[in-house]
């Protein structure tokens, strides 16, 4: 039986959990981060950093955007921002075109190389990850299932 997360409030967000909800938070965070960092090694260029590879995924998901934008959605400071567009500018990742209202800024698009290479990125991982689903009993499985939307939330929180 599944055990749901108790209804925090903004109050209580910074008050110390309960012994239970601390232990599952901890081993939700652990959990996570392991399974990320098996996701990352899942690459199709291993030239590429996470961080180049998670900006070309926020340009395939959000869309073209300044270096001023990429940099807020990947919280890192602007001048980093500029050497990362910069270097996939190199690699033929990223196109830079005039900002159309701001002829002072440049907006940063995906290549059609890019957008190969990170369908590639996503069929590798969707099939590395399908695998470890497979070893999953079937109320396992619909327990993952019903967490990925909580999951999706506490990731855009």
């Amino acid at each position: 039986m599944l055990k749901t997360m108790p209804d925090l409030s903004r109050s209580q967000h910074n008050a110390e959990a309960p012994p239970d909800d601390a232990a599952a938070v901890s081993a939700l965070r652990s959990a996570v981060m392991r399974l990320s960092r098996r996701l990352k090694h899942q690459r199709v260029d291993e030239s590429l950093s996470p961080t180049e590879m998670a900006v070309l995924g926020t340009l395939a998901q959000c869309g073209s955007a300044t270096p001023g934008e990429l940099a807020r959605k990947e919280h890192v400071q602007p001048p980093s921002m500029t050497r990362i567009v910069a270097l996939l500018e190199a690699k033929g990742l990223v196109r830079l075109e005039p900002h159309p209202e701001d002829r002072r800024q440049k907006v940063v698009s995906p290549t059609e190389r890019a957008e190969a290479m990170l369908e590639e990125s996503r069929r590798k991982r969707n099939a590395w990850l399908a695998e470890l689903v497979g070893e999953l009993t079937e109320d396992e499985w619909d327990v993952l299932r019903a967490a990925a939307p909580v999951l999706e939330k506490l990731a855009h929180l």
